[in-house]
């Protein structure tokens, strides 16, 4: 899909990407011609949308991973395979628990109970490992060991997180 402008006839060029944060997605297109603007703007089941068919909305934000296609497209393939060591998103679960251990180098562990997982489930798949981190870390200084979603509303507020 393009983009034209009307009065030049030219192909619109990408500009810029926002995830308010909302579940909504807004992208600017720039006229190379006469400078131009036209926005789009997704609401949450379109955003889904999109991201669940792996449209690249702008280009690529971070290098093709490894085997990325092949991984893709096998049944049951874990999104996490090449992930960081020290934030998975699949791990060994706790014992006795439906939480699992979160270690980050050089800080501590933590744990992210079910409710706090499915939320992080939500978050990009692009920056999920860095709000993990956030948080993770967030809890291991505050002295929490298991983080809820109540946590993760603290944390965003403490952490003036709140338009994210």
């Amino acid at each position: 899909m393009k983009f034209l402008c009307i009065d030049c006839d030219d192909v619109m060029t990408f500009a810029e990407r926002q995830l308010p944060g909302d579940g909504t997605l807004t992208v600017v297109f720039t006229c190379p011609s006469c400078g131009r603007e036209m926005a789009m703007l997704t609401n949450p089941m379109e955003t889904r949308l999109v991201s669940s068919l792996g449209v690249q909305i702008g280009g690529r934000e971070v290098p093709e991973q490894p085997m990325e296609l092949t991984r893709s497209n096998l049944e049951g393939a874990r999104a996490d395979a090449f992930s960081a060591e020290d934030l998975p998103l699949d791990g060994p679960k706790t014992a006795g628990t439906d939480a699992e251990p979160v270690i980050v180098k050089g800080v501590g562990s933590v744990t992210w109970s079910p409710g706090a997982r499915e939320r992080l489930d939500h978050v990009p798949r692009f920056v999920r490992g860095m709000v993990k981190r956030i948080y993770s870390e967030y809890a291991i200084e505050q002295g929490i060991e298991t983080i809820t979603p109540a946590i993760m509303d603290q944390a965003r507020s403490d952490l003036g997180m709140e338009g994210m």
